[in-house]
């Protein structure tokens, strides 16, 4: 038995990916334990009252003083996103790093690529580490045309070092040197992706996750084709405009497509007597996924890997961070359409959604990626690398699974 020290943000797609590996994990004898800004969140998505998670200090996304402005883009957006979040976030999460540490004794950290404190602490107290990669935007080259932006990334992860990790480290915290583990694969990255003895891309882990609430099935036409629109669980104060433009295009389309759309704003009650759009605050997405014929989305890591993963084409609006990099992988593909978040209108949108819907290139593209996906092995391949690392780590051996 092996014991696995998760260190996540307070981040559902970064929480997300990591459950189904963990789960894995724990059903193969090995004891694994959590370290989280929310304690509350991990609980919930490990489905778990009884999971062993350890608090830390660090800032909650909507919670006071971490709140991001829904209008920057771009630089700005990077600039806040390090600079107002992950940098603070990893430097208050330190000190609850290494008390976990202390108290659980891991032979394995596994550190969220943005939970810099995870992998920083780890290198300090010589532990191995793998890196826990929830999005391949930064297998993409983004900054190589951008050597001033690249080096002030550099400049803040090194003061970071010299606060919490290793001074006379030199290992970068989002690329561990013993294994990283990429919920993704080449054929979605594309042919800039990384590879190496420690790399390996597992395509995405999905776990079963707890119910919320119930979901009007029989509410779905099987007579028309099936949307489902979603900006994810960190948009919805950004995302007014653009749902409303989706549900004006919607409408018009009502001879042949039902839709379902997300809005965590929602507060009444679902209006199932209206048979075009159905608006609720939360879905079941994954068992929704395998009955929908196209997505809109932000262009979110884990929202797109899950369409993917169903061979569910889309129309892609990215609004900050690393979804215009994931957008372009979906185009790239061949997969989907990409559209301008703050600046489409609703018949912009009906047509990219009419060319995902009709165009068969498409789908056959969202279904090669779906095959590159399943076959790369998501969770089990995930553990098995994880198990592999501890055996060296112990000296040991680890049967293959």
């Amino acid at each position: 038995m092996s014991r696995f020290l998760f260190v996540v943000p307070p981040l559902v797609g970064h929480i997300n990916p990591a459950v189904g590996v963990a789960a894995r994990l724990t059903a193969r004898g090995h004891r694994v334990a959590w370290v989280c800004a929310d304690p509350a969140l991990v609980r919930r998505l490990v489905a778990g009252e009884n999971a062993e998670v350890f608090a830390c200090a660090g800032p909650v996304p909507g919670a006071e003083g971490a709140v991001r402005p829904p209008d920057l883009r771009g630089a700005e957006a990077l600039k806040f996103l390090w600079e107002g979040y992950l940098v603070p976030l990893a430097d208050a999460m330190a000190a609850g790093v290494r008390a976990a540490a202390g108290r659980f004794g891991p032979d394995v950290v596994v550190a969220d690529q943005q939970a810099f404190a995870g992998a920083l602490v780890a290198d300090r107290l010589g532990l191995p580490w793998a890196t826990s990669a929830t999005t391949s935007a930064e297998f993409t080259g983004a900054y190589d045309g951008m050597p001033k932006v690249a080096e002030w990334l550099r400049q803040r992860l090194a003061g970071l070092r010299t606060r919490i990790g290793d001074p006379a480290g030199t290992a970068d915290p989002r690329y561990s040197p013993h294994l990283l583990l990429i919920f993704s694969t080449p054929e979605f990255i594309g042919p800039q992706a990384p590879l190496g003895q420690r790399i390996h891309y597992v395509g995405p882990s999905l776990a079963d996750r707890p119910d919320g609430p119930g979901f009007p099935w029989d509410w779905l036409d099987t007579g028309r084709a099936k949307v489902l629109v979603t900006l994810g669980t960190a948009n919805a104060d950004a995302g007014g405009r653009f749902l409303a433009e989706c549900r004006t295009a919607l409408r018009e389309r009502a001879d042949r497509v039902q839709a379902v759309l997300v809005d965590p704003g929602a507060t009444r009650p679902a209006d199932l007597s209206d048979k075009d759009v159905l608006i609720l605050p939360s879905v079941p997405q994954l068992p929704l996924l395998e009955r929908m014929d196209a997505v809109v989305c932000h262009a979110g890591h884990n929202t797109v890997c899950e369409a993917l993963w169903h061979g569910v084409p889309l129309v892609v609006a990215p609004i900050r961070d690393d979804q215009p990099v994931v957008a372009a992988q979906v185009v790239d593909a061949g997969a989907g359409v990409r559209v301008r978040f703050g600046r489409v209108t609703a018949p912009r949108l009906g047509a990219a959604l009419d060319t995902v819907l009709q165009d068969r290139a498409h789908r056959a593209a969202a279904t090669r990626v779906r095959a590159a996906f399943r076959a790369a092995g998501g969770a089990r391949a995930a553990a098995d690398h994880l198990e592999r690392l501890a055996a060296r780590s112990s000296g040991g051996t680890t049967e293959n699974r």
